[in-house]
């Protein structure tokens, strides 16, 4: 059965960041498989935490004759930095730079304006920060 697109990606980070909430630490791909639902074939799995640690999602460290891999930040630093990373590649293939990024200005709420007003200033915040 074929899933959603991103959806095992997402069960994936679920699976490595529930193991560093239960001081588990890292996990090897063949722990990741164990704790994943429908029992994806490890090559798949593999192939899934590769690509995630070469995003930057997690990072990863010898183990036996393969790795362990753990979330590189906080889950939600994960998420907004897996989302920035998705709208810089929208925008690149969109190739109307100008237009796309004045229409998402417009559309931006007042808060979220004046925050990435703050963003763009000389003295932005530490990410995470709002």
């Amino acid at each position: 059965m074929r899933r959603e697109r991103g959806a095992l990606e997402r069960a994936v980070l679920l699976a490595v960041e529930e193991s560093s909430r239960r001081g588990g630490g890292a996990l090897t791909v063949a722990e990741v498989v164990a704790a994943l639902d429908g029992e994806p074939a490890y090559t798949t799995v593999l192939t899934t935490l590769s690509r995630l640690h070469d995003k930057g999602a997690l990072t990863r460290e010898p183990r036996g004759r393969g790795f362990a891999y753990a979330l590189a930040a906080a889950p939600a630093a994960v998420d907004a930095a897996r989302t920035a990373r998705q709208m810089r590649r929208l925008l690149e293939a969109e190739g109307r730079r100008d237009d796309v990024l004045a229409r998402f200005v417009a559309e931006l709420d007042p808060a979220d304006a004046t925050r990435l007003r703050r963003f763009l200033s000389d003295d932005p915040p530490a990410a995470g920060a709002s």
